[in-house]
């Protein structure tokens, strides 16, 4: 991604170490599986991040069943998916667009109108 003139976080393998490496950074997006170290604990790991830390999240996975799919538009609504293997102008398509949308939705007057319910 650096190739691409992106920053990049260091990587993390587990739940644990995503969490802790989102606070000290702030990332703006997150490229995240679905099967992380310890168990398929990677869309938990990405509603997190988007709910606490504000990142937009993009799912690379090889979890693409259908199921896995509907949790992951359950939980993380929008969040794109793209099956392993990924290809870079896919990923580089897909990080833009998340980086697009998170720009627009912390734009002043943004929220306006949205109820807090």
């Amino acid at each position: 991604m650096s190739d691409l003139g992106f920053e990049v976080c260091p990587l993390a393998s587990s739940d644990r170490g995503a969490r802790s490496l989102a606070m000290r950074d702030q990332p703006d997006i997150a490229l995240v599986d679905v099967c992380l170290e310890g168990g398929r604990e990677g869309i938990e790991t990405a509603r997190w991040l988007r709910d606490v830390c504000g990142a937009s999240v993009v799912f690379v996975t090889a979890c693409n069943d259908e199921p896995t799919i509907e949790r992951i538009h359950d939980r993380v609504p929008g969040a794109p998916v793209l099956a392993k293997p990924v290809y870079r102008d896919e990923l580089a398509s897909a990080v833009a667009s998340a980086a697009i949308l998170a720009s627009l939705e912390s734009a002043p007057g943004a929220n306006a109108g949205r109820s807090g319910h």
